[in-house]
């Protein structure tokens, strides 16, 4: 399957986690009676951090083996019948229990033809979770499903107090390849995560690496903390993970990850996002849409290495292109939802405005690299088309190792006081008198001075004319517009603006590539 094939098919199911009667609590009436025992744990092991490593890195040693695919009547599901099926709140592991978090799980089937391992651990044991059909509700009209040993689940969400006591709501997903998805309080699902991404957008095709295995820590009643191990597995390499969460707002990812190649990785992605970008108000001529955007995420920011903070608005080229931002050690990139109104989308049922930003904070130790932006042409919201991760400078070769710690934020913007007027807005569009212009809303800031005429406008391109800069205070959002004309010289140029005070930048780095 090709990359947008498989990406519109992960999209479709992340729809599909967060949607209905799976939120919170299944209702407690008579369609969910008599659905069997609860969950049910098989015989005990030892289980440790450690071990899983060790694990990991003896596996990276042997030819990669795909996992067993579940019975064919599961694989040819559609995806109506498949949604046929739901997994009934009322038999979630730790349901009725003290402990703070509920975890649910999904079927196999469908656009997953291989299941994933579930383990419970406690006390420094692990327990897996058999697989039951019982487990889930379904109407009358669903087929009927041959059950064997091949079976298992595709995936796991979390549920927690997240918006009010005794009400446990999904606020973690992970299922399909190594994605996975999480919101905060007062959020609906956007973008997704990823264990790795592996030569993404490279002519040759992408490699998306599997989460085979997960082991649940038991929290502890009180805790706010969820510990999940991961085993990831694919053609190049072998992983382990842990990802310590903490819902809330935002809701943190503490992640750590072990990684052990089978072969040489020339382009890996550490800590990658995945979202969708449809169009905006510098593409909107484009769509015929009652909506004025349709977008999870609006904007790549970063913090780099030397202390700028860089803004770069998403598109949707005609063809395929990556951005590289070459940097050393980076304070720390996200995709972001800054378009936080209704009005923004119009949108009653996606709900554009509420879905989360992620922010990944790196660890110590990333060194040399590159924040890399892949953008994918799309012409259906389905098609999650954006990718965002971190590149480093060498290669893993055969047989090496590399262990990395980030923490990934969930929700609105990073936490702390931004150092510079953040860019509100981007619009863009013709002249009637030829050429194209760019207007660019920056926020109120206490970096601004009163006086804009104070300021210094830095605006350049490497292959287009910049006229007629002009910077005006927006009377609506109370911070400064500029606004700007370029005339390309060929079918692409770079943008690059700023307003400057004493010598120093007083707003974020607005970066913008222009395609024809």
């Amino acid at each position: 399957m090709d990359r947008r094939g498989f990406l519109g098919l992960i999209a479709a199911l992340g729809g599909m986690a967060g949607a209905g009667r799976s939120r919170a609590e299944a209702p407690a009436d008579g369609s969910d009676a008599g659905l069997g025992p609860d969950v049910t744990l098989g015989t005990a092991e030892p289980f440790s951090r450690e071990a899983l490593v060790a694990r990991a890195r003896a596996m990276a040693g042997q030819a990669y083996a795909p996992r067993a695919e579940v019975p064919q009547a599961w694989r040819d599901l559609t995806y109506d019948q498949y949604r046929l099926y739901w997994f009934n709140t009322h038999r979630a592991l730790w349901r009725d229990t003290p402990r703070p978090a509920r975890v649910d799980f999904f079927l196999p089937g469908l656009y997953f033809p291989r299941p994933v391992g579930i383990n419970v651990v406690e006390d420094g044991l692990s327990r897996p979770v058999a697989f039951d059909l019982s487990l889930f509700a379904h109407t009358d009209n669903a087929p009927v499903l041959p059950v064997d040993g091949t079976l298992g689940y595709s995936g796991l969400r979390l549920r927690g107090e997240i918006e009010a006591p005794g009400t446990f709501q999904e606020y973690a997903v992970f299922q399909g390849a190594s994605y996975f998805r999480a919101l905060a309080r007062g959020q609906v699902y956007g973008l997704s995560a990823r264990g790795l991404a592996i030569n993404t957008g490279d002519a040759a095709g992408e490699e998306f690496p599997d989460f085979t295995d997960f082991w649940i820590e038991a929290p502890a009643p009180g805790s706010r903390a969820v510990t999940i191990h991961a085993l990831l597995d694919s053609p190049s390499v072998a992983g382990a993970y842990r990802l310590v969460i903490r819902p809330g707002a935002p809701t943190v990812m503490a992640v750590t990850a072990d990684l052990f190649a089978r072969r040489e990785m020339t382009h890996v992605g550490i800590a990658p996002l995945t979202s969708m970008f449809l169009f905006d108000e510098t593409n909107r001529n484009r769509f015929d849409d009652f909506r004025p955007q349709v977008h999870d995420s609006d904007g790549l920011m970063i913090r780099n290495g030397a202390g700028e903070t860089l803004w770069r608005p998403l598109a949707n080229p005609a063809a395929l292109q990556v951005s590289s931002f070459v940097d050393d050690s980076p304070h720390g990139f996200g995709l972001m939802q800054r378009s936080l109104r209704f009005s923004d989308f119009a949108d009653l049922e996606a709900e554009y405005h509420r879905r989360p930003s992620l922010w990944v904070e790196p660890g110590e130790g990333w060194g040399k690299g590159a924040v890399t932006l892949v953008e994918i042409p799309a012409d259906k919201e389905i098609y999650d088309n954006i990718v965002a991760y971190w590149r480093p400078r060498q290669p893993v070769p055969a047989g090496g190792a590399l262990s990395l710690h980030y923490t990934l934020h969930w929700g609105q913007e990073p936490a702390g006081d931004s150092p510079v007027a953040p860019v509100l807005n981007s619009r863009m569009g013709a002249r009637a008198w030829g050429g194209r212009i760019a207007a660019i809303d920056f926020a109120p800031h206490p970096a601004l001075p009163e006086d804009l005429d104070r300021l210094t406008i830095h605006v350049s391109s490497n292959a287009a004319t910049i006229a007629g800069t002009l910077l005006q205070r927006n009377p609506e959002t109370g911070g400064p517009r500029l606004a700007f004309s370029f005339e390309p010289s060929g079918n692409a140029a770079e943008l690059r603006a700023q307003l400057m005070l004493d010598g120093r930048s007083v707003t974020e780095v607005w970066l913008y590539r222009w395609t024809a």
